[in-house]
């Protein structure tokens, strides 16, 4: 298992099963514990569905985000630090899923992501939903219809990670980060901002 992962793993579990908080691993590679970055951690959980046939209910297996949370820039000390407390939250604090139960444990498989530095995007032919993953953000306009940041705006954001099922056009991963950011981009000025992610599973 990637060290992430397991890092990941064995945060959800303490914290779960104890109420512990660990400390950063020391036995990650060192870029880890050096580097600074946004992460997110994705929890997803094996769940199988039964439907009769020949008279016998079978299982099919598959797997259903359990939570998802994260940070497009860094706010921890490094990659460690970042990946612990997302775990935690991605545990316990996504508002679309309850608190994860010990019971659940053993079905839950993660996934880390660590992203790049978002960058400003002048023209979404730039874009590939596979490749990037978009910020949007609304922008505050002054009378004239230009960005203007006075210290006292707060934006709007939704974010979409990279390469996820379904999502294949620009248009589509637009669309479901404004949804997600509560931005309606018919009315609301937006900017939208791309990067990349490493990802480990």
């Amino acid at each position: 298992m990637n060290p992430l992962v397991l890092l990941a793993k064995s945060t959800v579990e303490s914290f779960i099963l104890e109420g512990k908080i660990i400390s950063s691993a020391e036995d990650l590679p060192n870029g880890f514990l050096k580097r600074k970055a946004g992460t997110f951690v994705t929890i997803e959980k094996m769940v199988r569905r039964t439907h009769h046939k020949d008279g016998e209910l079978r299982g099919l297996p598959r797997t259903e985000l359990r939570g998802c949370i994260g940070t497009y820039l860094a706010t921890r000390k490094n990659i460690a630090e970042e990946v612990i407390y997302n775990a935690i939250a991605a545990a316990t604090e996504d508002y679309r899923f309850g608190p994860l139960k010990k019971e659940e444990l053993p079905e839950l498989s993660y996934t880390v992501y660590i992203l790049s530095e978002p960058e400003l995007v002048k023209d979404i032919k730039e874009l590939d939903p596979k490749k990037y993953g978009i910020i949007v953000k609304t922008a505050p306009l002054s009378p004239s219809g230009d960005v203007v940041f006075n210290g006292h705006f707060v934006a709007k954001t939704g974010l979409l990670l990279p390469d996820l099922e379904g999502v294949d056009t620009i248009e589509k991963q637009i669309f479901i980060a404004c949804r997600k950011g509560g931005i309606n981009p018919q009315k609301e000025k937006i900017l939208i901002y791309k990067f990349t992610v490493e990802k480990y599973q």
